[in-house]
């Protein structure tokens, strides 16, 4: 996978990649909404919710499921795009829809019930039988988190050693069976994880099949000077 900050892949790897859509607690939601499931973004701004559900502090994964849900591509978008879903999370913020923006913090809120559903990570919900994740029917966002070699490292050398043992598909295969539910960049780590584990070996979120990587996009490279304007718009409305 190419990037635009490492050119030929000389100081970086991928190290995980994961999707952001919604994580709901099942007891719960089922109580105040009647319903087993969550289809889209919208139903999230559901009256019966309010103040009972929390959105990720990750700009790009919230802007990103908002706008998706408005049938903007995520991966080609233009600042009137970014405006409209801004104005949406705004009204939901400032409404009290939304109880809490939040990075990894919402699992606690969401697990205990305090919350009811949440925009979330594949991986943080994955596993667990009182929650359930769903991708929005406009898609998911995709994302991959990676390892880098600082310009300065004085220990180059044993940074890459590192990254070769990751990438050593028995390593990666125990990596995931030991409970990293993301997905691998190491596909021929599935045979290791067959034989530690079968179901997780079949788990989408972690070798997810070309139809499901159809309903996700990824969000744009963005320039600086973009990133530091979208990331401030945003901080602007979240109270970050």
């Amino acid at each position: 996978m190419e990037v635009p900050f490492d050119k030929g892949r000389n100081y970086s790897l991928p190290w995980m990649s994961g999707f952001a859509g919604i994580g709901i607690n099942k007891k719960v939601f089922k109580k105040l909404t009647g319903k087993s499931e969550i289809k889209s973004i919208d139903d999230l701004w559901d009256p019966k919710l309010k103040g009972r559900i929390t959105v990720l502090s990750e700009m790009r994964d919230t802007m990103g499921l908002i706008m998706m849900s408005q049938g903007k591509d995520i991966g080609n978008f233009t600042d009137a795009d970014f405006q409209d879903a801004l104005a949406v999370l705004k009204d939901k913020v400032d409404s009290g829809q939304v109880r809490q923006v939040t990075g990894n913090g919402y699992l606690p809120e969401l697990e205990s019930g305090a919350i009811a559903a949440s925009t979330a990570w594949s991986g943080d919900v994955d596993g667990n039988p009182d929650l359930a994740w769903f991708v929005p029917e406009s898609g998911a966002t995709y994302w991959t988190d990676n390892m880098l070699i600082p310009a300065l490292a004085s220990h180059k050398t044993n940074a890459e050693k590192a990254m070769n043992f990751y990438y050593d598909p028995e390593n990666a295969g125990r990596l995931i069976a030991g409970g990293v539910t993301y997905v691998t960049p190491v596909p021929s780590a599935k045979p290791t994880v067959q034989k530690l584990d079968a179901e997780l070996a079949k788990n989408p979120l972690i070798f997810p099949s070309e139809q499901f990587l159809a309903n996700t996009q990824i969000f744009k490279v963005l320039t600086a000077e973009e990133n530091d304007n979208y990331t401030q718009l945003f901080n602007d409305v979240v109270g970050a």
